[in-house]
């Protein structure tokens, strides 16, 4: 080959690289791009798993709380009547073989409420001459009063006391009260 044939063959590949695209440039421009791309990927993925990280350790493993399901007793350690369970704020209430569980805290503020003795009239009487002893609540920090069920009579109480759902433990036979259900102040678990 000849200087013109050298000289025509580089004009001519000069031609053809003038022709390409201007963005598409080389095969190393290209591989560079892709290169950079991949980098910045991988840099978005890694910020992203550490603000998963960071976020993830705020919210801690283990929750302190008490349970919600708390066994009491064997239903005959429990009297007729009420039976106050200060650890648990509650009061289980007994009517033969019917029991209850009335939260012993106060709805207005949270006080812890106190049973008091209340007389009433026998509604099976028909000379209403016969006294029944039954029982109220009270609060003894603002005056809130209750009856029996937990419906407020008095006081600033927004609110009746909750009811708890009563069961039986199937293994050992106790009271279970779940505080975290409340039910209507009239279910009651009745014992065979």
């Amino acid at each position: 080959m000849n200087r013109a044939d050298l000289s025509a063959e580089a004009r001519r590949a000069k031609a053809e690289a003038e022709s390409r695209e201007p963005g598409a440039g080389s095969e190393g421009e290209s591989r560079r791009s892709v290169l950079a791309r991949l980098a910045a990927a991988a840099g978005l993925a890694g910020l992203g798993a550490q603000a998963g990280i960071v976020l993830r350790s705020l919210v801690p493993n283990v929750t302190y709380d008490p349970p919600t399901t708390v066994k009491v007793g064997r239903p005959e350690s429990f009297a007729d009547g009420l039976t106050f369970v200060p650890d648990r704020r509650v009061f289980i209430v007994r009517d033969g073989k019917t029991f209850r569980a009335v939260s012993a805290v106060c709805t207005h503020l949270g006080c812890t409420v106190r049973p008091e003795a209340v007389e009433e009239t026998d509604p099976s009487d028909p000379e209403r001459r016969r006294l029944l002893q039954t029982y109220a609540f009270s609060c003894p920090c603002h005056g809130s009063r209750y009856r029996a069920d937990g419906t407020p009579v008095s006081g600033p109480a927004p609110g009746p006391l909750a009811a708890y759902r009563l069961s039986l433990a199937p293994d050992d036979g106790q009271l279970v009260v779940d505080l975290g259900q409340e039910v209507a102040r009239t279910i009651a678990l009745t014992l065979p």
